[in-house]
């Protein structure tokens, strides 16, 4: 007969915790409910729920904080329920890496950032104990500010090492907060002393040779739409992310452009080949067996909203300033690179949205994907709605994909340039090139030698002379993308 290892929960150290639901913890809830300070509790324990797997305590924290926010993921989650799970939780780091070594403070600043959150994160060496109490007790009398602690376990004479968590609540008298551990196969949630949590949050983790801390996270005035992502999932993220925050800057400190498209050639006929990966475009999937002939109204109201943002890419002048560059010959590089047609984009398209619908994000499955369809629908007269049908087959399972693209029609003669690649109607290299330039930070342009060509380039890349749509969207490509900046700041090479 064989023998089978298992583990069945940990007996919590107490001191210096205190089980939630001991009496001793039913006691202290009552009193910091009767003081205010555990408003923010009832939000996060709607949606409290345990870490899928043991490394993703960061992405089950995160789910538990967005769903409590009650902000809307715009993709499904299983069935046609859109909802927050933290298989979900991808875009900033693949799943297997994260599953083997779990995810870093500042990538998970980044993923929020990435799902539609406002987000303000602290490293505990750049912070004071007196600081974190204010921000527990502020979140703790609110329902829609939350707070994730990044902490060490031995601190707190528990088993482990690095670990995320929600806080659920304050007690003013005792100094305690309630730590909703997302780790509930280990441990119940929890009271501990403030102070000891800020020695736990004051270490050093090893991963990244940073500080641990915490994020203060709410649900932004307006949320993003988004169209445009920044996407870490090929290999050479990092050195990509690295040329456009420190290399480019350099680049043309060095480079004599004498007019704008010789700009954009230094800037990115030397970028790495894998920058059109870098920015991406998001589209929405579903089963087909969900949607049979029609579009339904809230799909036609995110789908709008993604095709306006694409409009006003289109109308700016730093777009038609990209198109001219792609026309010419000097962008051989990038005009090789756009072979894509929007039947092969769209067959990776579907074979990504099986695996979210499945709830598979990042599985190994061998995955063939056949292209059905390319329809364009068009309920009660209106505008025609692009969708790619596809039917995926794996090993074990078989699941139709529907497709919804963005589009816009452009006008002829638009682009002022003959090369038919430069008219497609999706998201394509011009304009993620474009939303590129135009979240690099502004200190980029600084370093332009000739005076002239600074202020141009200054002008066309504002934020400022934008739409209030596309400005959000920019400023948030432009945080995530000094969230990464600050992650390769942090990690070491």
């Amino acid at each position: 007969m064989a023998a089978v290892a298992g583990v069945y929960r940990r007996a919590l150290p107490s001191p210096p915790a205190i089980e939630f639901s001991s009496p001793e913890g039913k006691q202290l809830f009552t009193e910091a409910l009767g003081r205010g300070h555990m408003e923010g509790f009832f939000k996060l324990i709607s949606y409290y729920q345990t870490q899928s797997e043991p490394a993703y305590c960061g992405l089950a924290s995160l789910a538990v904080v967005l769903n409590a926010l009650a902000i809307d993921p715009g993709r499904k989650w299983k069935g046609p329920w859109r909802w927050f799970d933290d298989t979900m939780l991808d875009c900033c780091e693949p799943l297997h890496k994260i599953k083997v070594k779990g995810i870093s403070f500042r990538k998970l600043v980044c993923l929020a950032y990435c799902n539609g959150a406002k987000v303000e994160a602290f490293y505990s060496n750049e912070s004071t104990l007196e600081s974190f109490r204010n921000y527990v007790i502020s979140c703790a009398s609110s329902e829609d500010h939350h707070i994730i602690v990044s902490y060490h376990r031995a601190y707190l004479k528990q088993t482990g090492t690095g670990h995320f968590s929600p806080i659920g609540g304050y007690h003013a008298g005792k100094d305690l907060v309630l730590i909703l551990d997302v780790a509930r196969f280990k441990y119940p949630p929890h009271w501990v002393p403030l102070t000891l949590l800020w020695e736990a949050m004051n270490t050093v983790d090893e991963a990244t040779g940073r500080h641990r801390g915490f994020m203060l996270i709410c649900r932004p005035a307006m949320a993003p739409s988004i169209l445009y992502t920044v996407s870490c999932q090929h290999k050479s993220w990092a050195a990509t992310a690295k040329y456009l925050t420190e290399d480019v800057p350099g680049l043309l400190s060095m480079k004599e452009a004498k007019d704008f498209q010789e700009l954009l050639a230094a800037i990115f006929t030397s970028a790495p080949m894998d920058l059109r990966d870098f920015v991406n475009w998001i589209a929405e999937v579903r089963r087909q067996e969900e949607s049979s002939k029609t579009i339904s109204e809230e799909e036609k109201e995110r789908l709008a909203i993604k095709e306006e943002v694409l409009n006003q890419v289109q109308e700016t002048e730093l777009y038609r300033r990209v198109i001219r560059w792609l026309a010419s010959k000097s962008c051989c590089k990038y005009i090789a690179l756009e072979k894509d047609s929007l039947t092969e984009i769209g067959s990776k398209l579907c074979c990504q949205g099986f695996q979210l619908l499945q709830g598979k994000v990042g599985s190994s499955d061998e995955i063939c994907c056949r292209i059905t369809n390319l329809t364009l629908l068009n309920d009660n007269g209106d505008k025609p709605i692009a969708v790619i049908s596809g039917n995926v087959i794996t090993e074990s399972a078989e699941q139709g994909v529907d497709v919804l693209v963005p589009c816009q029609t452009r006008r002829d003669g638009f682009c002022g340039c003959g090369s038919s690649n430069l008219y497609r109607k999706h998201p394509s290299i011009d304009d993620v090139l474009t939303v590129i330039l135009l979240a690099l930070p502004p200190n980029t342009w600084s370093c332009i030698k000739d005076e002239k060509l600074r202020d141009e380039i200054l002008s066309l890349a504002s934020t400022g002379s934008l739409p209030l749509l596309l400005q959000d969207e920019v400023l948030h490509l432009r945080q995530q993308l000094t969230c990464l900046s600050t992650e390769l700041a942090d990690s070491p090479l």
